[in-house]
This record gives structure tokens, sequence and C-alpha cells, in this order.
């Protein structure tokens, strides 16, 4: 061990307790003493010792006493009993209930030493073997819950994730929507100390305020038309996990102060009641949303901003990482085989041009779609171009700016490019793009229709 093993002893006797001081210093060991069974039972939990020696009859709490609190405290925590008294009864019942030795006095100091320090060694050893064996863990469920691809760009997001996975840190997940931000997230969830927990999300952007702040910090019986009963918040159930954060950005002012204090003190108030509920979770957000602009225009808060943004993580675009498309194709196929009980389908080379030439708008979301679609249409053939939706296969418009701009471009590739930046600027969200195009929302729609832009 790096640092002197901590012993705690515990007798009602001062002068053994003196000797055995002296006798377990001058060894290495960090020793401290407690005169009497309840006072060493007081002091587990400020001391944290590696081992325990104490004496089996005392006044008040004796040394089973001591025993079965030692074992509550830490179940792999060595307790030596001494005992003057020795009975066949009371050392059978000491072994059964996990003492790791039954000392009978008198003893010599070096039985003692011997056995104190095969108890810290065997503890060592214990310590060891359970690192060895999380980190194991640790890296399997990084294999296995790792989001597909081998691009640059994704290895360095993945790397940062899996240096902050282990702390309890706030992290903030920004990237267009489509890209897999849950994914990155149930990753990080899979390889923190939080993996034995919940893993809980909600979108922010999907309910109303009144039901949003319900949804997460709970509400009482009565509080508002249709509260027949209390209900716990997602953040309280989420206890000793994960709470997801999935659009943030999409989160009233009044909702967002309500957050801000849930991350500040780790306490909630739900709806209606006087009494906060503690609430001991990760956070993870998310959000397609460029948030500094937000914060500009003021419709996002920065002191929520700061603190979400502990540890921030921005997932590429599709379009960004096109070396990922064919190991994401393979792996939607094989799922979806799977499901249906078959063999997986083998894409052709055309498909494969088509897949890696389109700029995929919706991301990963958009990709998987497209696969399904291509497997129920390929009826259990190699699946070709035409099985792929026509946005994918239909040559795409040129932009705007261009070394090779064709002379006199009509109207409608001024237009569909046009609409199509705003979209991507504004991150996928169509109610954003029609207000900066000036046009009612159903005319967007039509208009993305007309394009093949719709999803």
């Amino acid at each position: 061990m790096s640092d002197a093993p901590k012993v705690l002893i515990i007798d009602d006797e001062t002068a053994i307790l003196d000797t055995l001081r002296i006798l377990l210093r001058r060894e290495g060991f960090a020793v401290h003493t407690a005169a009497g069974g309840q006072l060493g039972i007081d002091m587990l939990a400020e001391v944290r010792p590696d081992l325990v020696l104490s004496d089996v009859r005392m006044p008040g709490a004796g040394g089973l006493e001591v025993l079965a609190a030692a074992r509550e405290h830490d179940p792999s925590l060595p307790i030596i009993l001494m005992t003057a008294q020795a009975s066949l009864q009371t050392a059978m019942r000491a072994v059964n209930e996990g003492a790791f030795y039954y000392l009978q006095k008198p003893f010599s100091n070096d039985e003692l030493l011997a056995i104190c320090r095969r108890a810290t060694e065997t503890r060592q050893l214990q310590r060891e073997n359970y690192a060895l064996k999380s980190e194991i863990s640790r890296r399997n469920r990084s294999q296995s819950g790792r989001p597909i691809g081998r691009s640059r760009s994704l290895i360095d997001v993945l790397r940062l994730a899996e240096t902050a996975a282990p702390s309890d840190s706030t992290i903030l997940i920004s990237g267009e929507s489509g890209t897999g931000k849950e994914v990155v997230a149930g990753f990080i969830h899979a390889l923190s100390e939080r993996v034995g927990g919940p893993f809980i999300s909600i979108n922010c952007g999907a309910l109303p305020e009144s039901l949003l702040e319900s949804e997460l910090f709970g509400h009482v019986k009565g509080s508002f038309t249709g509260a027949v009963r209390d209900k716990e918040g997602l953040l309280a159930a989420a206890r000793g996990g994960t709470f997801f954060l999935d659009e943030v950005g999409e989160m009233s002012p009044a909702t967002q102060v309500k957050l801000l204090r849930a991350i500040q003190v780790r306490e909630v108030i739900p709806v209606g009641a006087t009494e906060a509920v503690a609430v001991d979770v990760r956070i993870i957000a998310a959000t397609n949303r460029d948030l500094d602009e937000e914060i500009r225009r003021g419709h996002f808060r920065s002191d929520l901003f700061y603190r979400l943004n502990v540890i921030p993580l921005h997932l590429p675009p599709l379009r960004e990482r096109r070396e990922d498309i064919p190991l994401l194709a393979e792996h939607f196929l094989q799922r979806f085989a799977a499901v249906r009980g078959c063999t997986p389908p083998r894409l052709t080379p055309e498909t494969l041009t088509a897949l890696q030439e389109y700029d995929w708008p919706g991301n990963v979301r958009e990709l998987e779609n497209a696969i399904e679609r291509a497997m129920v249409l390929s009826d259990g053939g190699d699946i070709g171009p035409a099985a792929l939706p026509a946005r994918i296969t239909t040559r795409a418009a040129l932009p705007l700016v261009s070394d090779r701009l064709p002379p006199n471009p009509p109207l409608e590739i001024i237009e569909r490019a046009y609409i199509q930046w705003v979209l991507q600027t504004e991150s996928g969200n169509k109610s954003r793009t029609a207000e900066v195009l000036g046009i009612d929302p159903s005319t967007l729609y039509r208009k993305l229709v007309r394009y093949g832009l719709q999803d």
C-alpha cells in the first residue's frame, strides 16, 4: 500500500491500548485507538481503517457488536478479535459472522504482527482484484456500447467522453439533430461509476412548459387540475444514475431557473410542494442550437449554460465523416436482419456510392431510416440504389457559390439551395427556418416536399 495501513484498536484496558499502539506504530501502521466498543463503532466512519483489532469482552458493546458494525460499514474490512476467555462457541460464531482471525490472549508480538500483516495484505489484494475487475468491465462496456465510426473527428469526441465518464461532471453535447447525442450520453453512462443506476432521458422540446416542469421536478396531489396523486419527478427517479436532458435549448426561461437551482444545490421542489427533495444524479444535456447565439438573443440563461457546459462535446454531422457511412450502414443492416431473423443483405457498390455522396441533413437517424426502408423494399436480395429514397439518389442541386457556377441557373436551383442552406444553419429547425425565410411553416413544408428536402 502506498500509505501506511490504518488500524483501529478497540479495548477497554488502557495498558493494552498503549502497548499495541507502540508495537504497531513501530512496524509502520497508522494507529488509532478507542477505549471501549461503542467509541470504536463511532470511529469507524471517521477513521476508515484498513484493519480493526478488537477485544471481545468489553462493557456495553463487545467485540461481536464491533464485528457486526464494522461488517456493515465495510464488508471487506478484516476484523481480528482478541480475548482472554476463549470458548469454541464464541470463536465459531465470530468466524461465521466474518471475523478474519480469533486471537487468544496472551499472544506473542510476532504472532500478532504476522496476523496483522496477512490481514492488510489480503485487503490490498482484494482492492487490486476489484480494481482490475472494474477496469475489465469498463473496457468491455466501452467496446459493447461504443458509437459506430472510425473517423478522426468522432474518435476525438469518444476519447474525451471516455476520459470524462468516470467523473460526476456535467456534460453538454452539441450537434445537429440525428447525430447520435443520446447514444453518446448512454455510452458515457455505461462507462461511469453510476452504471448500476438508471439512465433516464427527457426531450425538453416535446412537452409544454407546465408538463415539462411536472415531469422534471414532480408534483403533489392537488397542485393543479388533474394532479390526483403525488408524482415523483424524473430527476429524483434517476437517483444514483444519469439524467439526460435532450434539446435543453428548447426549455422556457422559467424552467431554466428551476433547473439551474437543481444543479446548484442538488435538490428540487415538486410543483405545489414546500419541502425540497434531494437529488443524487449526474446531468448530461444536449442541444442542436447554438447556445452562445441563444444567450445573445436572450433566449437562454448564461448562468445555466456555464453550469451545463463544464465538459463540452461536439458531435460532427455525418457529411463531415463520410468514411463512417459504410460502417453505420452495415451496422443497421445487421441489426434489422437480426430483428427479422434473416441474413443481412449486401449493398451494391452503386448503393454505397449514393450513400456516401449524399449530404444527410438528418444525419445518422436519416441513414438508419433509409437502410430500414431499403431492407423492406429489397425483398431479401442485394440492395440497389432503387431501394433508397429518391432524395438520396437524385443529383443534389448545385450550391449558390461555386467555382463552376452554371450560367443563368434556374430560379428553382437558387431557391432550393437557399432553403437547404438556411435549414442547415438553423440545425434542421423548421419553425426557425420558416421565420428566417419570411414564409409560413405550411409554405415551407410544401417547398421541402417539392425539392426532396423533407424526411
